[in-house]
C-alpha cells in the first residue's frame, strides 16, 4: 500500500469514529446530516477557527494579516472533507450549497451594502471630544441600530468617534463601547436590527413585535451601559497626558453624501422585500431552493451598493479613509465560520437526541414548561460563539416554532431567546458581524484594540453582571 493510500486509510478511519450511522435521507428530503449521530468531534473545525481568531494575531501578528484568509480556507476545509468521505460527496455539497446560498451569501450582501453605503457618508465640522459628545454619540448610535441595522449604524458612528478621540491615549473602550451598544443591544427593537429578528419576522412574528417586548430590556440594558461609559471616559478624560487639540476650523457640523441617507432606506426595502413578498417561485441549485424573493433582494443590495460608489464624492470617501480592507477581513473569516458552524447547528437541532441534550434539556422543566432565564442564557451564550441568527431560530423552534403561540402565551419565552440572541452577540469579537469589522477598522486607523480574549474581560466585567440583572428583573 502507497503512503498516500495509508495516509487516506488512517483518515478514513479516524473520521469514521466520528459518526455511528449515515445521514437521514428521506425519499422527499433532501441529503442532509442527521445531527443526532453526530459527535462532538465535529466541533473541532469550528473550534480551530475560533482559536485561530484569538490566538494567531497575538503569537503570529505577519504571518495572520497575510494569511488569515488562508487559514479560515483550511478549517472549512476541515469540516468539509471528513463530512465528504463519511456522509458522502452529495450530503457534503448540499450542507455546503445550503450553507452558502441561503445563509453566508444573503449575510455578506447586505453587510457589503451596507458598509459601501455608510461610507459614503461623513459627518464634517467641529467635533470636541468629552465624555458628554462621546456618550451622545453612542447613544444616538444606539438609537439608530434598530433602524439602519447594527452594521449600518456602528459603521456611521465609528468614523466621528475616531476621529473626534485620536489625540487621547485612552481609545479602546471608546470602541469596546461602540460594539456593546451600537454594534449589538441597540438593534433590538425591529426586525431590521439584527439578524435573528429578522429571521423571526420571516417565522411570523409581527414587525412591531420586538418593539414593544424588547423595549423594556434594551432600556435597562442601553441605558446603564450609557450611564457607566460616561464615568468611565469622564475618569479616563482626566488621566490623559494632554488636551484635546485648540485646532477648531470653525466649520459648522454637517453631513457629506446626503444621497446616501436615501440609500440606507432603499437598503431597509430591500431587505423588507424577503418578508413582504412570497413569489412561490424558486431556483433550486443542488436541492437547495432559493426564492425569488431572495435572489431579487440580493440583486437589489449589490445594485444601491454599486449606486453608492457612483453617487458618492471621492474626496468624501477619502476623507472618512474608506477602504475595503474590513469587509474583506469579515467576507473571509465568516466564510469559514459559516460553513464550520454547520455541524454544530445540526447538533443542536437535533435536541434531546443530540450530544448536546443536557444543554438542550436545562430549558425545560420536568412538565414540558420554559424556563425563560435558561433560553436567555443559552440562546445568548451560544450566540456568542455561534452565528445569533440560526442559533435564535434553534431556540424558536425549541419553544415550539409556532409564532401564534410564541407572541402570545408565551410571548416571555420569546422575548428571553430575541433578547439573549441580540445582546450576547456582544459578548465576543465573533458574535455578531459588526463586532468584528469595528475591530478591524478601529486597528486600520491605529486605536490598539484589546486581543480576542482581552475583548471577553471587557465584557465579563461590564456586560455578564448586566446581564444578571437583566435576567432578575425581566426572566426569573
Amino acid at each position: 500500500m502507497t503512503r498516500a493510500r495509508r495516509v487516506l486509510a488512517a483518515l478514513t478511519a479516524g473520521i469514521g469514529a466520528m459518526a455511528a450511522a449515515p445521514p437521514a435521507m428521506a425519499a422527499a428530503e433532501a441529503p442532509h446530516i442527521d445531527g443526532s449521530v453526530l459527535g462532538l468531534l465535529w466541533a473541532v473545525p469550528f473550534a480551530g477557527i475560533l482559536l485561530s481568531i484569538a490566538i494567531m494575531p497575538l503569537v503570529a501578528p505577519a504571518f495572520w494579516h497575510h494569511h488569515f484568509g488562508k487559514v479560515s480556507a483550511a478549517w472549512a476545509v476541515a469540516f468539509v472533507v471528513p463530512a465528504t468521505l463519511v456522509f458522502g460527496a452529495d450530503v457534503a455539497a448540499y450542507e455546503l450549497l445550503h450553507t452558502l446560498l441561503l445563509e453566508y451569501v444573503p449575510f455578506i450582501v447586505l453587510l457589503w451594502a451596507l458598509f459601501t453605503v455608510v461610507g459614503g457618508i461623513r459627518l464634517v465640522g467641529d467635533l470636541r471630544s468629552s465624555a458628554a459628545t462621546n456618550t451622545a454619540m453612542l447613544a444616538v448610535g444606539t438609537v439608530l441600530a434598530s433602524w439602519m441595522g447594527t452594521t449600518g449604524a456602528a459603521m456611521l458612528m465609528i468614523r466621528p468617534l475616531i476621529r473626534a478621540n485620536e489625540w487621547r491615549k485612552h481609545q479602546a473602550h471608546v470602541m469596546v463601547f461602540l460594539i456593546f451598544l451600537v454594534a449589538n443591544v441597540g438593534g433590538a427593537l425591529t426586525p431590521i436590527g439584527d439578524p435573528p429578528l429578522f429571521l423571526g419576522f420571516l417565522k411570523g412574528v409581527p414587525f412591531f413585535w420586538p418593539t414593544t417586548a424588547l423595549f423594556l430590556p434594551m432600556l435597562l440594558v442601553a441605558g446603564i451601559l450609557l450611564a457607566v461609559f460616561f464615568l468611565l471616559d469622564s475618569y479616563l478624560f482626566s488621566r490623559e497626558p494632554g488636551r484635546p487639540p485648540n485646532d477648531q476650523s470653525g466649520e459648522r457640523l454637517g453631513v457629506e453624501g446626503g444621497v446616501n441617507i436615501l440609500l440606507l432606506g432603499a437598503i431597509v426595502g430591500a431587505v423588507l422585500l424577503r418578508g413582504i413578498w412570497h413569489s412561490g417561485v424558486e431556483l433550486t441549485v443542488y436541492h437547495v431552493p432559493v426564492p425569488l424573493e431572495s435572489i431579487a433582494s440580493n440583486l437589489l443590495l449589490v445594485a444601491i451598493g454599486l449606486l453608492s460608489l457612483r453617487l458618492t464624492r471621492e474626496d468624501t470617501r477619502l476623507g472618512n479613509a474608506f477602504s475595503w480592507g474590513p469587509i474583506l477581513e469579515v467576507a473571509k473569516l465568516f466564510a469559514g465560520i459559516f460553513v464550520t458552524i454547520v455541524p454544530m447547528i445540526a447538533i443542536l437541532r437535533a435536541g434531546r437526541d443530540g450530544a448536546m441534550a443536557g444543554l438542550v434539556a436545562l430549558v425545560t422543566t420536568p412538565d414540558g414548561r420554559p424556563i425563560d432565564a435558561w433560553y436567555f442564557w443559552l440562546a445568548g451564550g451560544l450566540s456568542s460563539f455561534l452565528d445569533n441568527a440560526p442559533t435564535y431560530l434553534v431556540f424558536f423552534n425549541l419553544a415550539g416554532g409556532d409564532p401564534a403561540q410564541l407572541t402570545g402565551a408565551l410571548a416571555s419565552t420569546l422575548t428571553a431567546i430575541s433578547a439573549g440572541a441580540v445582546f450576547m452577540g456582544a459578548n465576543t469579537y465573533i458574535g455578531n458581524a459588526p463586532n468584528f469589522m469595528v475591530k478591524a477598522i478601529a486597528e486600520e486607523r491605529g486605536v490598539k484594540m484589546p486581543s480576542f480574549f482581552g475583548y471577553m474581560a471587557w465584557a465579563g466585567i461590564f456586560l455578564v453582571p448586566l446581564f444578571a440583572l437583566t435576567t432578575l428583573v425581566f426572566f426569573r
